[in-house]
Parts: C-alpha cells; structure tokens; sequence
C-alpha cells in the first residue's frame, strides 16, 4: 500500500525518507486521513516547492496526482471545477485553444490545483492579478475527520483563507473551482526595458507597471557600483488575434531539452555566472518588441526537463523575498551589494513588484517588490549566509516565502508572518489531533512533533 522512499522537492534539498501512499480513489484517501496510527500524513502534489513544505520525514506523504479530473465547465462564466491534483499544464492544454487561460501562473506550469492553492501561487501579474486564491469561487476540503467542507470567502471563511496559503495543514483540497480568463491567442506582447540599475528599474516598473498585466525582470545580481541591480524589464499583454492569424489559439509542442543526470556542483560558479549575466544583459536592447509564444513567456524553464540537476546532487536553495514599497528599494540594495560582495551567485534572479496583500493568513504577497535566487548547496557554507539573508529581510520588514523556504527559523517565521497565532487556532480547531503535519511545519513550530 506504501513504499518507503527518499523523496526532495524540487530543489533536491533536503531529501527525507517518508511512507509514501498513492491512493486511487477518495475511498482510500479517506482510510489513510482516519487511520488511527502514531504518523501524521502531509498531502503532495507534483513535488514542485523546492524546500520540505510536501515533506514528511519518518512520515507520510499522500501522493494525489491521481486526482486529476475536470469536473464541469460553465463556457459563459469561464468556471472550471477540478480535482485538486489537477496540473496547470492539462487545464492549458485543454482550455486554450478553446480561449481560456489562468488568471494567475506561477512559473511552471507542472505544479496541481491544489498545490497552486496550498502555496497561494502568484505570477508576473500580481500587480493587476494577486494570487491564485483571489481567482478560487471555492474548494472542497477533506478535514482531519473526514469531513468534506466546502470553503469560500462566505462559507467557512476563516478556514479558506487559512487554506489559501497554508501549506496543506489544514486537509486534502479535493476540488476547486477557479474562473478562468478569456483571451483571443496563445502568444504575448512583450515590451523590453533596459535598466542601468536598481533605481531604474524601480523607476520603471512605476512608470510602466499600470499598462501592462505582467511585469517581471531578470535582474543581474553580481553587478556592483553604479551598475548594482542592472535589470531588463519584460512586460507583456495577451496578444489580439488581430494581430496574428486565423490559428492564434493554436498550441504547438514545443521542443523540450533534457538534463540527463546531476551536473557537477563547479558548473554554476560565480565566473560561469557572470560571464552569463553580461551575455544575457547584452543582448537585449532597449525598447524592443516581440510577440512571443505563452510558453517561452510564462515557463521558460519547463522547456528544460530536470533542470534541477544543473545544481548537483546535493541540490540548490531558492530563496524569496518580498520587502514592503516604503523599504524595498534600501532593503534589495542592501541585499544586492552583500550578494555582490560575497560572490554568492544566483544562476536565476528574477524581480517584480507586488500588488495589494489579500486575506490569506500565510499568504506571502504583500505590496512592494520582490526577489527570487537561487543558491547551489555544495558544501553547506550558504545555509549561514542565508540566515544573514533573513535577518536582513526581517530588519526591512520583509517576510520569506514559505513555497520556496528550506532555512527559516521558528522566531524569524514567527516575527514575518504576524497572523500565525490566527492560523495555529484554526488549525487546532479543524484539525486538533495534528493529522496534517509536514518537516516545514515541524522546522517552523507551526506544529508540534507527530503523535
């Protein structure tokens, strides 16, 4: 019924050894949430958070991918109802050519529903768009009882929003029901902006943020002096099939290359880097204009199978932060310049700016700007940097997000996220066995050790 298995998330670190369970049916989902045993279970979807939030060391994981089927499609109000572990990529698949998309997309498309929910994903559009929860009519939730409550912003309000967010601790999102967006094609209008540094590409996001419904930047973060924080702007629009033909809804595969095994950890190093960063940085120009296909917009990365293994089999660390708009521009100079000045170089550093905070008691959006790395673990030396990184974060009144996090610390956790006390009551109302329970939640405090 199990099997016994060392298990990471995407970021290969830290990797566990957990019972994991791959129910068929909610008959049997249901036996492993009510099974009176002394291990607590933590639901996992497409293993796609890169730290241990689906994690369960010495536990168990409830694999859902089986979960994956449409349930109904209202065509005039764009309604979809799914099963939780429905993946993002078969609802594009399906919908697009038929002018639907998401109304919010992380940056792979490989992640489920319910994941994308658990983790209240955001995107490119957050400035206009907010997170994926702010898009959900509502879901059905398997509680620790077995119990199915369906929860929306006027039903069970509290535990929606404790949902949204809440990293699968409080039960198994068995369906959901999310209003898509209509669009005319399949490609994107994408405006590129050279900024000369980070004060610029502040400048322009303000500038151009309101006409635009995705804003995003590649930021190079081991430029130094007046070039600290030199970015390119890619801002994009659906495009109008006016614009493009009769097909313009039509999706083509594209080619995908593959990483075939763990490359060796010296690949990615700062000379490596910043040699890259100069060649990307250059061949952009400003101004410029393309119309680009959803999938190179939106998922670049998906092209590339396994591109975790670029990091080397001891994994790598993504790291984000968001700090609020009145300490964001001296909190991400402050954090450039010590990325700078340690050489702890990000293959992968992306920029953009966040819209208003909803809800969601873990959500990690809030109004202001933020920055995503990542950090090969080679030899363990970054895990003290990246507390040093925290403190930084928390002293400009930041937070970290937890779909990412491997490092936090309980009182770091804690003093960023200032409704925990709100989601822990609630948790223990739903939930006041500790059934759900993960090695975040665990590391965090947000639960204590498994009964």
């Amino acid at each position: 019924m199990f099997r016994k298995e060392k298990i990471g998330g995407w970021g290969n670190y830290p990797i566990e050894e957990c019972f994991v369970y791959r129910p068929e049916n909610l008959s049997d989902l249901r036996e492993l949430v009510e099974w009176q045993d002394d291990s607590c279970r933590i639901p996992r979807g497409n293993g796609r958070s890169y730290g241990d939030t689906a994690l369960n060391g010495g536990h168990s994981l409830l694999l859902l991918t089986k979960f994956n089927r449409f349930l109904s499609f209202d065509s005039e109000k764009g309604i979809l109802e799914c099963e939780g572990g429905t993946m993002l990529e078969e609802i594009i698949e399906f919908f697009l050519p038929r002018g639907y998309f998401l109304p919010v997309t992380p940056g792979t498309k490989f992640v489920t529903l319910g994941g994308a929910i658990a983790n209240d994903v955001h995107g490119k559009n957050h400035h206009r768009g907010g997170c994926l929860s702010e898009h959900i009519l509502d879901f059905k939730l398997l509680t620790a009882s077995g119990e199915i409550l369906t929860c929306s912003r006027v039903q069970n309000k509290d535990l929606f929003w404790a949902t949204a967010g809440g990293i699968g601790l409080t039960g198994i999102i068995l369906s959901a029901r999310i209003r898509l967006i209509q669009i005319e094609s399949a490609m994107i209008d994408v405006d590129y902006l050279i900024a000369k540094n980070l004060e610029e590409a502040f400048e322009l996001f303000r500038q151009h943020d309101h006409k635009y419904d995705y804003s995003v930047a590649w930021i190079d973060c081991l430029a130094a002096g007046e070039t600290l924080g030199r970015s390119i702007l890619m801002l994009g629009n659906h495009s109008p099939r006016t614009k493009i033909n009769s097909h313009s809804l039509e999706t083509k595969s594209a080619f995908k290359w593959n990483v075939p095994a763990s490359m060796p950890p010296s690949l990615l190093n700062p000379l490596t880097i910043k040699g890259f960063n100069q060649f990307y940085y250059s061949s952009f120009k400003d101004g410029s204009h393309k119309t680009i296909d959803y999938n190179s917009y939106f998922y670049p990365l998906d092209s590339i199978l396994n591109w975790n293994r670029l990091y080397g089999k001891k994994g790598f660390v993504q790291y984000q932060a968001v700090f609020p708009e009145e300490t964001s521009m001296a909190g991400l100079t402050e954090m450039l310049k010590k990325l700078s000045e340690s050489q702890k170089a990000s293959f992968l550093a992306v920029l953009k700016s966040f819209g208003t905070q909803n809800e969601g008691l873990l959500s990690f959006p809030f109004k202001g700007h933020t920055l995503a790395l990542d950090f090969p673990v080679k030899d363990g030396t970054i895990f003290p940097f990246l507390k040093e990184l925290d403190e930084l974060v928390l002293r400009y009144n930041g937070r970290i997000y937890l779909a990412k996090d491997s490092v936090l610390d309980p009182r770091t956790f804690e003093a960023m996220y200032p409704d925990l006390d709100k989601f822990k009551k609630i948790k223990k109302e739903i939930d006041p066995k500790g059934i759900f329970s993960s090695s975040m939640s665990r590391r965090l405090a947000i639960t204590g050790d498994c009964q």
